[in-house]
């Protein structure tokens, strides 16, 4: 049982229940992160702007491969439960491809340098070194984009830590950080 109530989308606040209708009418559910964090308005608010502006960049299956790693590192396992369910289908991604991702590796050649970056971007808290931003760049990111790596890293890195401190009830079929990638 989750360590922190997650509200139904009734007994969310008020200023939260908009926000909260909109995630239901583009997934059809309203997942228990969303209801968490819905518990305060400025959070979901912010999440939510955040999580919309980055979704008009990379495509979907490099940010679910950059949520997989950023998952694994902080040990999330509802993160990494929903991104595995998202990422078959939504970014229609193979088992193959997301343990490697979990692993920090990708079998597409350029998405394998954003994801090892994307990785040690978690492990090393930002400071990569001058060949870790040299690397995503011979693989063609723009500076834009490794922005928008980090950045992606960062959203996740929200998520993963809202999650493990409420130790949220995983609403999507379970993976565990623990089990083998």
């Amino acid at each position: 049982m989750s360590r922190l109530p997650i509200p139904t989308r009734y007994a969310a606040p008020a200023a939260s229940q908009r926000l909260l209708d909109a995630v239901n009418a583009q997934l059809g559910v309203i997942p228990n992160l969303f209801r968490l964090v819905g518990a305060s308005p400025a959070a979901l608010e912010g999440f939510l702007g955040l999580s919309g502006a980055l979704g008009k960049t990379l495509d979907v299956k490099t940010r679910n491969r950059i949520a997989l790693v950023t998952a694994q590192v902080n040990g999330c396992d509802y993160c990494l439960s929903a991104h595995s369910y998202l990422g078959a289908n939504l970014a229609k991604l193979d088992d193959a491809e997301m343990a490697a991702n979990r692993r920090g590796r990708s079998n597409d050649p350029k998405a394998d340098a954003a994801v090892a970056f994307a990785k040690k971007v978690a492990e090393q808290k930002g400071r990569v070194s001058d060949s870790d931003i040299s690397a995503v760049r011979m693989a063609g990111y723009t500076d834009a984009e490794i922005i928008e790596i980090v950045a992606n890293v960062a959203l996740n890195v929200l998520t993963n830590f809202v999650n493990n401190v409420a130790d949220t009830d995983i609403d999507f079929p379970v993976v565990r950080a623990s089990q083998a990638a």
